[in-house]
């Protein structure tokens, strides 16, 4: 029978730099290759290019694949589940040690090449592989990867299933149940029902917010937040800059086109903007409406707010970087007073974004939210919901599923202790079929 094993890379230590290694005989398909963002004090705009990867290693914020060299067998395939950092961040520090093609989604795919081509250290020559949710890619003769579509906070996200000869592995890293998104299609669950009933032998599955009881909010309920926060108002000539996450697509649609109801032209700010949105552009995700503009460089940026300044704050709704209170963001600039745009009192500002939940980053936004303040801004912060499945999710994802062994990733103890107390009410036992694995650990599964 083959053998069955999962190498824990990165990600069962903390939030962030996901990898996780399965071996399948003297195969091995890696998913994910992560960065963990609160570790170099880096986000959405971070630029880590002429760092070398034994330099992030060290920092934590890349996983410490060095355990790949203990471990014997060919790796076959590198397969991204979406294309935020902490899922393909590590590429361009780590892909080229290993003679295998990057398989992800058209989006994600689009972003990983921008992220080679950004690289200055190493020279990444992977090929990178699209494969579209519902695809299945042959990685050798027995083993393939299928991709089934799923919610999360960034367009074009699916789970990853391993099949092997001895059975589906599924790689549930990051998701959401959501049945009514505002772009791309709900779940695939006939498909997940489907595997379910085929068998599977493990599942790995993220922890996030397995600790937030009921269910995540849908995406819908985020439109209409941004539009009752934006629209809901008799003081509609004020100032008001609106800050979300670069990656979140759905998220910046819901607020463009709610610009557009107001009446004020919007204007994507920042050097993410202008990458996750030029490239959801470009690939057909997501149409613009003709009067929006977007600028990424900090002098194009600056030019434009001095225009705003110019024609008038209430002509224009500025969407920008920096809701985690960034170093060197765009919000942080204009709260420190370094760009042409000037807080006023009663001015607005929006935060579609939730706070990372690390203390470095709960004290940044804390700083940011304070200058602001200061400033005399009125502050609308947690228009949002979350890109994670909550604990009722969680149930029902482990009910369809029902694999013989499960393995919560992508948190840290907490989270993980969360999940496994949910799955222990499934009647999984700690230690025989739900395991906790920390980075650097290796589960045999015996078949």
């Amino acid at each position: 029978m083959t053998e069955i094993g999962i190498v824990a890379v990165g990600g069962y230590n903390e939030m962030g730099r996901n990898m996780t290694a399965v071996i399948i005989g003297e195969d091995i398909v890696i998913l994910d290759m992560g960065l963990r963002l609160d570790r170099v004090q880096i986000h959405e705009d971070v630029e880590i290019d002429k760092m070398h990867s034994l330099e992030l290693i060290e920092m934590g914020a890349i996983p410490d694949d060095t355990i790949m060299k203990e471990i014997s067998g060919t790796v076959r395939a590198i397969v991204c589940t979406h294309g935020h950092l902490d899922h393909i961040g590590a590429i361009p520090k780590l892909a080229h040690r290993y003679n295998a093609p990057i398989i992800s989604t058209p989006y994600t795919a689009a972003l990983i090449k921008q992220q080679i081509e950004a690289e200055r250290k190493f020279e990444v020559c992977n090929r990178v592989i699209p494969l579209n949710a519902g695809g299945t890619y042959q990685v050798t003769e027995d083993i393939a990867v299928e991709f089934i579509n799923v919610q999360h906070s960034i367009i074009d996200c699916v789970l990853a299933v391993v099949h092997t000869p001895a059975g589906a592995i599924l790689y549930a890293c990051d998701f959401k149940l959501d049945r009514t998104p505002t772009m791309g299609e709900a779940p695939d669950f006939e498909r997940l029902k489907a595997l379910g009933k085929g068998g599977v032998i493990a599942m790995i599955v993220e922890s996030t917010n397995a600790g937030r009881s009921g269910k995540t909010p849908s995406e819908q309920i985020a439109k209409d937040m941004v539009r009752d926060v934006l629209l809901g108002t008799e003081e509609s000539e004020v100032g008001m800059i609106i800050t979300t996450f670069a990656s979140h697509i759905p998220r910046l649609k819901a607020i463009i086109e709610a610009a557009g109801e107001m009446g004020r032209i919007p204007v994507l700010m920042g050097r993410s903007m202008e990458r996750y949105v030029g490239a959801a552009r470009d690939l057909g995700y997501l149409e613009l409406p003709s009067n929006v503009e977007m600028y990424g460089q900090r002098k194009d940026v600056d030019r434009a707010f001095k225009r705003i300044i110019q024609e008038g704050k209430n002509k224009y709704l500025p969407i920008v970087t920096g809701h985690q209170g960034e170093p060197g963001s765009i919000l942080v600039r204009v709260a420190n007073g370094e760009t042409p745009y000037t807080i006023e009192p009663g001015d607005r500002v929006i935060f579609s974004a939730n706070v990372i939940p690390s203390p470095m980053t709960q004290a940044n936004r804390y700083a940011l939210e304070t200058k602001l303040k200061m400033r005399g801004a009125r502050i609308y912060d947690n228009v949002h919901v979350s890109g994670h499945a909550y604990r009722e999710d969680h149930w029902e994802l482990l009910r369809m599923i029902n694999p013989e062994h499960v393995i919560p990733a992508h948190g840290d103890m907490e989270m993980h202790g969360h999940y496994i107390e949910m799955a222990e009410d499934a009647g999984y036992v700690l230690g025989d079929t739900v395991h906790l694995l920390r980075n650097g650990e290796v589960l045999y599964i015996e078949e």
